[in-house]
């Protein structure tokens, strides 16, 4: 019997990485050719045999939802349990903080029908693969009232607890002046049993442009690929039907993910190329994240760029970043040459 809920914080907003999240929610945001970040996240729970998941959004989580749908690809679409949306009723700034019992407060009706007698409450981008069985299994044998899962000393603001006890930490806000689950675990110590769980993986925080540039060409390693993507364990996404690639004769790829129904003629090293991206001759992309169906012209050197989905480059175009500030270009945007400084 299941005996985990899911909760998954998604309303977080980071002004670091806006250029990605102008359309979109943190946890909609494209990773790994062909994913989006709440796909880990969620993968995690029903690989954990959680079948009840609740996500609570604030901000411009239409794409998300879209992305989402009923939750079938992650055997979610449920007559019992399954996968609930609870969209902040309001733009107060005490959604704001990652676990704020205002926002689950506000849904007190899904908590009190859960059968489920512990809960999994996690963050919406956090790239990883984790058991949470065996973080449960820890919770009972050591009698925890809160297991913190942690990684070098740094909270990967992933947590279990007792059902119950999260209801009373909702329901006691205002009488103990805590108003999230970080305020519980600074404040609380004395009085709660708060164990800490040290993850061993690979966890990679989305929540910057600088993590996500990182992280993201990190995957290209692949020992890292192998420690995220686990055939026992899989991260499961949106279903798109899309033909195989096409490599122009004179086209050449190192190093690189190269997701379907790209049309590919020029050169492609150390990138990560998405669906449906057309790359035309001559031209040379090298570090780069290139989103989901963006064209870029013949002749054109783009270097540390990250394109966001639908971006155009005009014919013999120079764009280029740095490793240590890739330069962005957001969504639908045009780019040519002369344009370029």
């Amino acid at each position: 019997m299941n005996r985990m809920l899911g909760i998954i914080d998604a309303t977080a907003f980071r002004p670091e990485i806006e250029d990605l999240t102008l359309h979109r929610s943190l946890a909609a945001i494209p990773f790994a050719g062909r994913y989006r970040l709440i796909d880990f996240v969620l993968s995690n729970m029903v690989n954990s045999e959680i079948d009840s998941v609740a996500i609570f959004p604030k901000y411009s989580y239409r794409s998300l939802m879209d992305h989402i749908g009923s939750g079938k690809q992650w055997d979610l679409n449920r007559k019992k349990d399954g996968l609930f949306f609870f969209p902040s009723p309001h733009l107060h700034n005490e959604y704001d903080e990652f676990g704020s019992f205002r926002q689950f407060s506000d849904h007190l009706d899904f908590f009190l029908r859960s059968s489920q007698e512990y809960a999994v409450i996690t963050n919406s981008y956090t790239v990883c693969n984790i058991d949470y069985k065996q973080v449960l299994n820890r919770h009972i044998e050591n009698r925890c009232d809160i297991t913190e899962v942690r990684q070098n000393g740094e909270s990967l603001q992933m947590y279990i607890m007792s059902t119950k006890l999260l209801m009373d930490l909702i329901e006691d806000k205002t009488k103990t002046g805590c108003k999230t689950l970080t305020d519980i675990i600074v404040e609380n110590r004395k009085s709660l049993t708060i164990c800490d769980y040290e993850f061993t993986g690979y966890a990679a925080v989305i929540d910057s442009m600088d993590s996500y540039y990182k992280h993201s060409l990190e995957m290209l390693n692949p020992a890292i690929w192998h420690e995220v993507f686990l055939n026992d364990r899989p991260i499961l996404t949106k279903a798109k039907d899309e033909p195989p690639t096409k490599y122009g004769k004179n086209s050449s790829v190192k190093n690189s993910l190269i997701a379907n129904g790209c049309k590919i003629e020029g050169t492609v090293e150390n990138s990560i190329i998405f669906r449906g991206v057309h790359i035309g001759k001559d031209t040379v992309i090298k570090n780069s994240v290139i989103m989901q169906k963006t064209t870029i012209g013949d002749n054109c050197l783009l270097e540390h760029i990250i394109a966001d989905k639908d971006v155009k480059i005009l014919n013999s175009s120079q764009l280029n970043g740095t490793e240590e500030k890739p330069h962005v270009l957001r969504k639908k945007t045009i780019q040519g040459a002369m344009m370029n400084s």
